[in-house]
């Protein structure tokens, strides 16, 4: 027997008034009105020798379709010289009432009458996936495309939910914020930071000193900037100051304090509304050096910068990237610890003040997400990449892992205090050193 799909069983007469049975195949009287059921409709089978065994053999179908009267049309028109015959099985009752395999030949498009009256049957193919083209698309194949598609706008919704925000907007009727002038702002700083960068190698030209003991000066301006309670630009226009006069002036082990001393006097002086006075720094000193000390340094400080403070720090870059990376107070004070650290660090000096800002908050991003995390806003108003940050932030981290347990731990005690949020208690980003 066939499939049961091409060999439907019983097939009734044009008469009977039965429920129609959806996806089945249907044969349709073409004589009689009173015909006896037949048991078993086969398909059409194209033999190469044009004759096929009779009796009970099944016969096999072409491929995965089965052989409709469409399908074998397409067959015969593709062999014309075998289009004349074409061998058709069907079951007959005979006058006994006893089943009978007839077998004869017929032309493709006519129907055929047995011996016994009957009018042969012709197969009607209902179903609407037989009524189409032989190379039309599946319906599961729709379906996938369809899919695809969807798969595609997911993915497109996913890189739209990451749009460049304007930061500004919602300070647009802050007047401190000059919203208006902000880029040109910026624009200026990034292109006069290079000139308040110093050379990463200046050390090699100071005989008396090196960088370690330039470390050890930091770490310790650090704590007297907390004591003193000063605000953050001031910390960080010290350092500048530190550095770019001890590129332009060989200075002597025994007055190193002094410069670091009188840069923070200096840096006040242009930051700070309320200025310490000159005897604060003598006491914080230990009185290693007097009055005079600090007023002839800071004159000797003043000449060689040429009176220029309004350099480019760090902090400046700070407030604007985070800003854009819509930082709450937890990532700001480890972004903060995190390049107070570096400050520390000889050779940080080969980055630029931006990068070192945009670094810092990648890498406190990072450390508190526990991934990677760079938004398209913060490239934007940085103008740097994740790629970019790679080299700096791995320092960072690395820094940030002997934070506690280096010689120098100024910058550990203090973001380990309540004030600054227990910044230093953070894990570091240690994923970020993976390559």
């Amino acid at each position: 027997m066939g499939s049961k799909e091409n060999n439907q069983g019983l097939v009734r007469n044009a008469n009977f008034q039965g429920p129609r049975l959806g996806g089945s195949k249907f044969v349709k009287e073409i004589g009689h009105n009173h015909r006896a059921a037949l048991s078993n409709i086969t398909n059409f089978k194209r033999e190469a020798s044009g004759n096929v065994a009779a009796g009970d053999k099944k016969l096999s179908n072409l491929g995965h379709r089965p052989i409709t009267r469409r399908f074998s049309a397409q067959m015969i028109q593709q062999c014309p010289k075998e289009s004349e015959d074409v061998t058709v099985t069907t079951l007959v009752p005979n006058a006994s009432g006893v089943r009978e395999y007839d077998q004869g030949t017929k032309k493709p498009s006519s129907s055929t009458v047995n011996p016994n009256g009957f009018v042969d049957c012709e197969i009607i193919d209902v179903e609407d996936s037989e009524d189409e083209d032989s190379d039309a698309v599946p319906m599961y194949v729709k379906h996938t495309e369809a899919m695809l598609d969807e798969i595609d706008r997911m993915e497109e919704d996913e890189e739209s939910e990451d749009p460049i925000m304007d930061i500004d907007t919602s300070c647009m009727k802050d007047v401190l914020s000059v919203v208006k002038y902000i880029d040109d702002i910026y624009a200026h700083y990034r292109k006069t930071e290079n000139q308040s960068c110093v050379s990463p190698s200046y050390m090699a030209q100071q005989p008396d000193i090196n960088e370690k003991m330039r470390a050890i000066l930091i770490d310790w301006l650090i704590e007297v900037h907390y004591k003193f309670e000063l605000m953050d630009e001031t910390l960080f226009l010290t350092i500048n100051l530190i550095d770019r006069f001890l590129e332009r002036q060989v200075v002597v082990r025994k007055k190193l304090q002094l410069v670091g001393v009188t840069a923070m006097l200096l840096a006040c002086k242009y930051e700070e509304v309320s200025v310490p006075i000159v005897e604060d720094f003598v006491l914080i000193s230990d009185k290693a050096y007097t009055r005079e000390d600090v007023l002839g340094m800071e004159k000797s400080m003043v000449n060689k910068l040429q009176f220029n403070f309004s350099v480019p720090t760090p902090y400046v870059f700070m407030r604007r990237f985070l800003k854009a990376a819509q930082s709450d107070r937890k990532l700001e004070l480890l972004s903060f610890f995190l390049i107070e650290l570096c400050l520390v660090e000889y050779e940080m000096l080969k980055f630029p003040p931006s990068l070192l800002a945009a670094a810092a908050i990648y890498t406190a991003q990072c450390s508190l997400s526990k991934f990677k995390q760079w938004s398209k806003t913060c490239e934007w108003y940085t103008n740097y990449s994740e790629d970019e940050l790679q080299e700096c932030s791995r320092m960072m981290v690395t820094f940030h892992q002997k934070a506690e347990t280096g010689r120098l731990t100024g910058v550990h005690r203090k973001y380990s205090t309540w004030k600054f949020g227990y910044a230093a208690k953070a894990e570091p980003a240690e994923f970020l050193l993976n390559p």
